[in-house]
């Protein structure tokens, strides 16, 4: 199998669909020309050209409006936000109208419109630019939510969200699009709503979305040499969860953590942490640990935004917590 980026990835995914479906356009702010803002959609505009690559005004809401108009009318859009943060802008459309419509027509209406944002610390972009905000659009009724972690992953669920029939909004990190990783020749849709186990064990599950995923399998190999056996579970698909399979992990396991780089208050671990005392509690032998950052707007100096926001250290700490050791 070929090796290729999470970046190359993302344009594969975006090209594959674009060359076998007309109905398939990409637009968001500086998409044509400048290949976007992580250079995801370079050299999609000689391909395809202006009508299907297609730079937007600097308007969140006017984006994703367009995008929920053309999906009704048939299309399937997929639109890029620039920064995650920038979501705030267009929240009224995805959660007021992209959200409801199928609802309120009782299925006359399909809203088959992918929103792809990226975020995340790792550069210095400061309080405004870096944000994870995804446990905001789980909350919605009606939105389907993904988090990929590989390069395999991010291409086959792209192409299933592009081909849903409901919106979908897809979160990238910005410090995964230079990992590289084997992808088949075809690509192989995955089903939204099918977690993945990175990694097997029997002490402790640690479930961990995007960049965490890496820290977590990171801190699995740092665990297993203190004789800790780790199962990395990833959910891939945040709504809807793949409950099941995270209750079976954690009846294996009897312990879990939880880890994401969210600010831990009110994330998405905490919805976790309550499927998992809910399915597993008689199997539970310590309680749920979540890691995630502190609560404070990220800082711009490198040095404190390495202090706010979660590691590899932070979930091994968190692992042995869970199994009554110190490290």
């Amino acid at each position: 199998m070929p090796e290729i980026s999470y970046r190359e990835a993302v344009r594969d995914a975006l090209s594959r669909a674009m060359r076998e479906d007309d109905d398939v356009f990409v637009m968001g702010e500086d998409i044509a020309e400048m290949g976007g803002s992580m250079g995801v959609t370079q050299g999609m505009l000689d391909e395809f050209g202006p009508e299907r690559v297609r730079n937007t005004p600097i308007s969140e809401m006017a984006i994703v409006g367009a995008g929920i108009g053309a999906a009704m009318q048939g299309m399937r859009p997929v639109v890029e936000i620039m920064y995650e943060d920038f979501l705030t802008l267009s929240l009224e459309q995805i959660v007021n109208q992209a959200a409801k419509h199928r609802y309120m027509s009782g299925g006359q209406l399909k809203v088959p419109v992918t929103i792809r944002t990226q975020g995340g610390a790792g550069w210095s972009p400061g309080a405004q630019h870096a944000q994870q905000l995804e446990a905001w659009l789980v909350h919605i009724p009606g939105l389907k939510v993904v988090f990929a972690s590989t390069p395999e992953d991010v291409r086959g669920l792209l192409w299933s969200a592009i081909y849903d029939d409901n919106p979908v909004v897809f979160f990238e990190h910005r410090t995964l699009y230079g990992i590289k990783g084997e992808v088949p020749e075809e690509i192989e849709p995955i089903e939204l709503g099918k977690a993945r186990i990175h990694r097997q064990g029997e002490d402790v599950t640690v479930v961990a979305t995007g960049r965490l995923v890496h820290e977590a399998l990171a801190a699995a190999q740092e665990a297993e040499a203190q004789g800790v056996s780790v199962e990395v579970f990833d959910p891939r698909t945040l709504q809807p969860l793949d409950e099941r399979a995270l209750i079976d992990s954690v009846k294996k396991t009897n312990r879990c953590v939880v880890a994401h780089e969210a600010v831990v208050r009110g994330g998405y671990g905490a919805e976790i942490a309550a499927v998992v005392q809910h399915g597993a509690f008689d199997w539970l032998d310590a309680p749920v640990e979540r890691v995630g950052a502190k609560f404070v707007p990220l800082p711009f100096a490198p040095v404190m935004e390495e202090f706010v926001v979660p590691h590899a250290a932070d979930v091994l700490e968190a692992i042995y917590r869970t199994v009554g050791r110190t490290a």
